[in-house]
């Protein structure tokens, strides 16, 4: 429970922030992204906040040796950049360009009823059934090919 709780007060703080900096409107997204015309480099502050705060947090808990509500910290252990990495990144980045939104934002916009963002969530949701059955049949293929 105290898990839940955590990860509930913890999406608050994070929905409250995509608000305050504006990343919830698609025009704001557009405006970050259009490199030739009316540029708003806001967003990058927005971003490098982010990261700054997660770096300088990730180090100062990471010291205590163990999480307060779970037995271990689940750190990724992978390090390479391989196609599918390549390719979703590009296809994650031309979504966020023709939208305006990514997964965070659009539901934080979707939870205030924004027209946009319920359109976006079934097209989202659908490409993810669509990444993960691509996924599926491209595994089945490969250890096919192998056996």
């Amino acid at each position: 429970m105290k898990q839940l709780v955590a990860a509930f007060l913890a999406g608050l703080v994070f929905a409250g922030g995509l608000v305050l900096a504006g990343m919830t409107r698609p025009g704001k997204v557009f405006a970050f992204l259009d490199l030739t015309g009316d540029f708003d480099p806001s967003l990058a502050f927005v971003m490098g906040g982010g990261l700054l705060v997660y770096l300088v947090g990730f180090k100062a808990i990471t010291r205590r040796g163990v999480p307060l509500l779970a037995p271990r910290f689940l750190v990724p252990t992978r390090r390479d950049i391989d196609g599918r990495l390549i390719v979703g990144s590009a296809l994650f980045g031309i979504g966020w360009a023709i939208a305006g939104f990514c997964p965070g934002p659009a539901l934080v916009a979707a939870g205030a009823g924004r027209f946009e963002a319920l359109l976006f969530l079934p097209a989202m949701a659908a490409g993810m059934l669509a990444q993960r059955l691509f996924t599926r049949w491209l595994d089945r293929r490969v250890l096919s090919a192998h056996t």
